[in-house]
């Protein structure tokens, strides 16, 4: 059978690929942009799809830090939110214990990490964002013969960052010799080839974060493109460095 990638999306899509096929996780805004993020810096992450879960986990691990959102909302008894800003600030900017690189943190997000966690027990389960597009993209050229690049989604849409990000990766394994499966796949690596990240501009994603007050985290997406030789690999529960 010749290598192929497929693209869909939402966290219920990883069931359909699961036993057939490595997957690679994109959820730009915000959840895999704060995992790549915090993992370049040497954080470790534990993407969780619960605050039950987090809190259970948060005993067994040494001071860990709570970062997340559901619904945009910050959970009761977080330290923070799901923000890739936030989280490489506190990995490079002085700022007493939430500075110390030894506290792993615990991830929790609406679409993203429910996405991950119903990934587990396919082949392989990776993260990608804008920030890795190539270093997952050659990664995994030659390693696996089917990958399914799933995107988040947000209340039920396959946001524009989202399709972009998938469509990035899809497109580079296709001109490693990858095949669409799918007309979906193709379509959608057609529609976003040679757009640019400002082409997200202006979706709800945007907008969500502007009326937040969160506009940062929106910015320092858009100005962080494919500048990380990072890719997360999802082993036992922590993402680490994929070699």
């Amino acid at each position: 059978m010749d290598n192929s990638v497929v693209i869909d999306s939402f966290p219920e899509s990883a069931l359909n690929y699961r036993d057939s096929h490595s997957i690679v996780v994109i959820d730009v805004i915000r959840a895999t942009t704060t995992a790549t993020t915090g993992v370049s810096f040497g954080r470790r992450i534990f993407p969780v799809k619960t605050t039950d879960e987090a809190f259970v986990l948060s005993e067994r691990l040494e001071d860990p830090l709570l970062s997340g959102e559901l619904g945009g909302n910050i959970p009761y008894g977080f330290d923070m939110t799901n923000s890739p800003v936030q989280i490489a600030a506190l990995s490079a900017i002085p700022a007493g214990s939430f500075t110390d690189k030894k506290r792993p943190i615990i991830l929790l997000s609406s679409s993203g990490t429910q996405l991950l966690q119903n990934a587990v027990g396919s082949e392989a389960v990776y993260l990608a964002c804008f920030r890795n597009i190539s270093a997952v993209a050659n990664h995994l050229a030659g390693r696996h013969q089917r990958i399914a690049v799933l995107g988040a989604g947000t209340r039920g849409q396959f946001r524009r960052e989202d399709q972009m990000g998938c469509a990035w990766v899809a497109e580079k394994l296709v001109n490693l010799g990858y095949q669409p499966e799918t007309s979906q796949t193709s379509e959608i690596i057609s529609r976003w080839t040679g757009a640019g990240p400002e082409k997200v501009r202006g979706g709800r994603s945007e907008d969500y974060l502007r009326r937040s007050g969160q506009v940062h985290d929106f910015e320092f997406i858009l100005s962080h493109i494919d500048d990380l030789d990072v890719v997360p690999i999802l082993v036992n529960g922590e993402l680490v460095r994929a070699s």
